[in-house]
């Protein structure tokens, strides 16, 4: 039996002002995920990824313009009171920022931070946050915990104040966990450890998790699901397997492309996508990747190809002519 969604994206569509005209930052998303999976959004910087997490989370700037549904453990986010929101995020949706020093607050120590968190959505006394405290920075893998407590933000590393935000993140033990780009201000090495760490603490807790990323190498071991996204949109959808198996969509080639691989030779010029993503205040009549697309004819510049089924279970692409699947191997 299949479960019910815990979070369900339909429709949902995003337009901010600017002075060059309204911005189209997302443009008709439907997505869904199921209890305790991961599903991950790979595409360039401003191809809409943040925006949408930032639809989901009801975090969007003032000026903003939301159309579509929200549904997040049977609850329409896009109705719910200001005061109902703040209960929801923490205890059932949290999130890890790209930069930890844009969400921890640099006055304050990482206990106090900590030791709130816990005492507004749990109801904790001060003795029992500050052990949870310490049990929380002892999970995610910051050592002398206790010592920590007692530490401001600018005295840790940018790999530990990641995982303080992650600590943050999992204190109240949420049911969807968004991790947006939460390794790009690391270097590899903490890459790998803070990914880790989020998939292990994922698997632990039976938690969702979205992983939001412009690197497919991210998502290749870590994402049950993969969606791709390009000028607002989703432009291919499938099981992780599926995808790296035979992706449809040349975009999504162009991005894997891009990734260095361990076995090119020294100084070797990576694949770059030629030309630039396009303006989303004026968006084009046709296929917005057709500009940089090797495969663009006619048909692709006059008309926006929908997102369509694929062969494979759960996979959608939007091409009018989608890369062809490599044969299956003879046995």
């Amino acid at each position: 039996m299949t479960s019910q969604p815990l979070l369900s994206v339909e429709g949902v569509s995003v337009e901010l002002p600017t002075p060059r005209g309204r911005l189209l930052a997302v443009d008709q998303v439907d997505l869904s995920l199921a209890p305790g999976r991961t599903l991950g959004i790979v595409g360039e910087s401003g191809c809409g990824k943040t925006m949408l997490s930032r639809a989901i989370l009801q975090l969007l700037p003032k000026r903003a313009a939301l159309k579509g549904r929200v549904m997040f453990d049977g609850q329409d986010m896009v109705r719910l009171s200001p005061e109902a929101l703040r209960r929801l995020r923490g205890p059932s949706l949290a999130v890890v920022f790209q930069d930890p020093m844009t969400s921890l607050n640099p006055v304050l120590t990482i206990g106090t931070q900590l030791i709130e968190t816990l005492q507004a959505h749990l109801g904790m006394d001060t003795a029992a946050a500050t052990r949870r405290a310490a049990e929380l920075l002892a999970a995610v893998g910051i050592p002398a915990p206790e010592q920590r407590l007692r530490q401001y933000p600018h005295q840790l590393s940018g790999g530990m104040r990641q995982r303080v935000a992650i600590a943050i993140a999992l204190s109240c033990e949420p049911k969807l966990l968004i991790a947006d780009e939460p390794t790009t201000a690391l270097d590899v090495t903490v890459q790998a450890q803070i990914l880790d760490l989020l998939a292990r603490e994922q698997q632990r807790r039976h938690m969702a998790m979205i992983l939001i990323t412009h690197d497919l190498g991210v998502v290749a071991g870590r994402a049950d699901e993969v969606a791709v996204m390009y000028a607002g949109r989703v432009v291919e959808r499938a099981p992780t397997p599926s995808l790296f198996a035979g992706m449809r969509m040349p975009y999504t080639q162009a991005l894997l492309a891009a990734i260095p691989k361990l076995d090119s030779p020294p100084h070797t010029a990576l694949p770059a996508i030629a030309g630039r993503p396009p303006d989303q205040t004026r968006p084009l009549p046709g296929c917005s990747f057709a500009p940089r697309c090797r495969h663009a004819d006619d048909q692709c510049r006059a008309a926006k190809p929908p997102l369509a089924d694929s062969g494979p279970a759960g996979s959608q692409y939007a091409c009018w002519h989608p890369l062809q699947p490599a044969p299956m191997p003879e046995a």
